[in-house]
């Protein structure tokens, strides 16, 4: 096999990955928005972080790749929290908010 052969094709599947996981970031935001909403938090920024990924085992015993992203979120407006929320493939597995101030006004 020739090197710019070879070269096209890592390039290929590097697009093809960057591609899958920029749609599974769209999910874990929108996700991580309508949590924040049900929650009656603002999210910041409206942004998502990448933290790391790793493979774990879903429902069906498969491994599968799973990515933690983390966010940040306001209850009164004066305060920022933490949170991150775990994909598990195309799917969310887990999101975690810090303990915060309820707004009681």
């Amino acid at each position: 096999m020739s090197i710019p052969l070879l070269l096209t094709l890592v390039i290929f599947l590097a697009a093809i990955h960057w591609n899958k996981a920029e749609k599974i970031k769209e999910i874990a935001i929108k996700a991580t928005r309508d949590h924040c909403h049900a929650m009656q938090v603002l999210m910041l920024d409206d942004y998502i972080a990448f933290k790391c990924f790793s493979f774990k085992r879903g429902r069906n015993g498969k491994r599968q790749l799973r990515r933690d992203y983390s966010f940040e979120f306001t209850s009164t407006g004066d305060d920022r929290y933490n949170g991150r929320i775990t994909m598990l493939g195309a799917r969310v597995d887990s999101i975690y908010m810090e303990p915060y101030r309820i707004n009681t006004d």
